[in-house]
């Protein structure tokens, strides 16, 4: 997602600048070419070359050297976005009043190109009416805020103002600014995870599935353009995206019935989830003390999700189911594509090594009713999860 993209990095004299060179450093990773300037205080904090060697771009932190002139005018135009991180709060007051004392300013107030501030302080300096208010002048200018995270602090202290994770800065960029738009307009579900069926108050049916698949699937929905709902049995994924809606299940029962819910209003439906086939029939009130003898359970049928969403789908909708066979693979896999009205099928073996429930890696066949068949090798369930979402959308445009 940030292959190509041109970002503009601001450090200011803050104890959090040390982490502005591992964001540098993952925004390189990505593919972004990154542009680095500095206030000088900031020199006392972090080191140009070591910036300038991670960026494989000069560091640029006094409008003219020797010479020559910094055209700050320029930088606040080549930028994609520009992310002030660390920002410190003399930095921060200095914005909101339009001060031009330095490059960085200089650039700031320049700029033509979306602004992210990263705040870093301490808990009284950030909690401070005047930084509140200045904050708040910053975000009526248009500025984006990350908000600040809550945890140790350089004083020893423990509470709000430190400089979020480089990791949750990238994120945030990529959600808001630089998203796909290959389903732009589309509504997407996607159900991840296992169900548990009750037995009694402590004990459950329940099957492997860790949701990691699911999870991957409703992100790359999400980063291609999609809005997504992402409904989840119990796991302990999380999706670093806000913008993803999750709704978080236990039961087939309560995964079929927020399902069908949702399904009317989605142009692509993803049912990754692992549901369970049966539940007990009726579920006791109290623990089930042990006995001598055995215990019988009668399990009952769960309501079959795709073959419900597969028989209410009208025309434009794009349903995909997930099959996990382990004999006659393709032969059960098509005969389900058929059977639950799907228009495709991802097929996993569990006589794939290293594929499957539990574990960070994938294997798929991809089915589909045109008769078209697509393997994708073992690799991890995000590259995966970028094979389905492309196959979807080769279909859901050429329709």
């Amino acid at each position: 997602m940030l292959e190509g993209k041109k970002i503009l990095i601001g450090i200011t004299g803050s104890i959090a600048a040390y982490k502005s060179i591992l964001l540098v450093r993952l925004l390189v990773k990505q593919g972004a070419e990154v542009k680095v300037m500095m206030t000088p205080a900031a020199k006392e904090f972090v080191s140009p070359l070591v910036l300038s060697t991670l960026s494989r771009n000069a560091v640029i932190v006094d409008l003219a050297a020797g010479n020559e002139w910094a055209n700050h005018v320029m930088l606040g135009r080549w930028a994609d976005v520009c992310v002030m991180a660390p920002l410190s709060c003399n930095t921060l007051a200095k914005m909101a009043h339009g001060i031009c004392d330095n490059l960085l300013l200089a650039v700031y107030l320049s700029a033509t190109c979306p602004v992210v501030i990263a705040p870093a302080m301490d808990e009284d300096m950030w909690q401070h009416p005047a930084t509140q208010k200045n904050i708040a002048l910053l975000k009526e200018y248009g500025n984006h805020l990350i908000p600040v995270n809550n945890g140790e602090l350089a004083s020893g202290l423990f509470g709000e103002g430190r400089m979020a994770e480089p990791e949750a800065i990238i994120t945030y960029l990529i959600a808001h600014f630089f998203r796909g738009d290959e389903l732009k307009g589309k509504k997407a579900l996607v159900t991840a995870g296992p169900t548990y069926e009750a037995i009694d108050p402590v004990r459950f049916i329940g099957n492997h599935s860790s949701g990691k698949m699911g999870f991957a699937l409703a992100e790359e929905l999400y980063l291609r353009g999609a809005e997504v709902e992402l409904i989840t049995g119990p796991t302990q994924q999380k999706t670093a995206f806000a913008g993803i809606r999750v709704t978080r299940v236990v039961s087939a029962a309560e995964m079929f019935a927020a399902s069908t819910a949702a399904f009317p209003t989605v142009d692509i439906a993803v049912m990754s989830a692992a549901v369970a086939d049966y539940t007990p029939e009726q579920a006791a009130t109290e623990k089930i003390k042990k006995q001598s003898g055995n215990l019988a359970l009668e399990l009952v049928p769960t309501k079959d999700i795709l073959q419900h969403l597969g028989s209410e789908k009208k025309k434009g909708q794009y349903l995909v189911g997930f099959a996990l066979e382990t004999q006659n693979e393709k032969e059960n896999a098509r005969k389900k594509l058929v059977s639950k009205n799907a228009d495709c099928i991802v097929l996993n073996s569990l006589r794939d090594e290293a594929a499957g429930f539990g574990v960070d890696t994938n294997k798929i066949t991809l089915l589909d009713k045109a008769g078209t068949e697509m393997v994708s090798e073992l690799k991890s369930k995000k590259e995966i999860a970028k094979d389905i979402v492309s196959f979807i959308v080769a279909r859901t445009h050429a329709e």
